[in-house]
């Protein structure tokens, strides 16, 4: 769900700063995509491993999205930073740096927010069983 929400973040950027769609800007969303990819990978796998504990999927859920929002916060803002020069810079780089920037922006809070909470809801749905039977 991260994916879809980081296109629109950089769509929504090329789109307010009048950039144009090019190579550079493509390149950029390829990384905005593979960071935000980990992200979410990161999420789903410490909620699966909380549910694995013994956990339900919602208490999975929050406990993912809040353990995790340090490493994923800072995986994105040490991307968001270091494209902070090459998109304000006038050259023929700057929508390399203004697509990440957009696309990290909508994707790091669909991450900590929409990825845990669809989580919980496809997750809760399902039927556990245990030695005494389904609860």
């Amino acid at each position: 769900m991260a994916l879809p929400t980081a296109l629109a973040g950089i769509v929504w950027i090329l789109f307010g700063t009048g950039t144009t769609l090019s190579v550079p800007a493509l390149t950029g969303a390829i990384m905005c995509m593979g960071v935000a990819t980990a992200n979410s990978i990161l999420v789903i796998s410490f909620a699966r491993e909380r549910m694995a504990a013994g956990l339900n999927a919602t208490a999975a859920a929050f406990e993912a999205g809040g353990s995790r929002f340090r490493p994923v916060m800072m995986t994105a803002l040490a991307m968001v930073i270091g494209m902070v020069p090459m998109a304000i810079e006038p050259g023929q780089n700057a929508p390399l740096g203004r697509a990440v920037i957009g696309g990290l922006i909508f994707a790091t809070c669909a991450t900590l927010f929409l990825v845990p909470t669809i989580f919980s809801l496809v997750h809760g749905r399902q039927l556990v069983t245990c030695k005494s039977g389904p609860r």
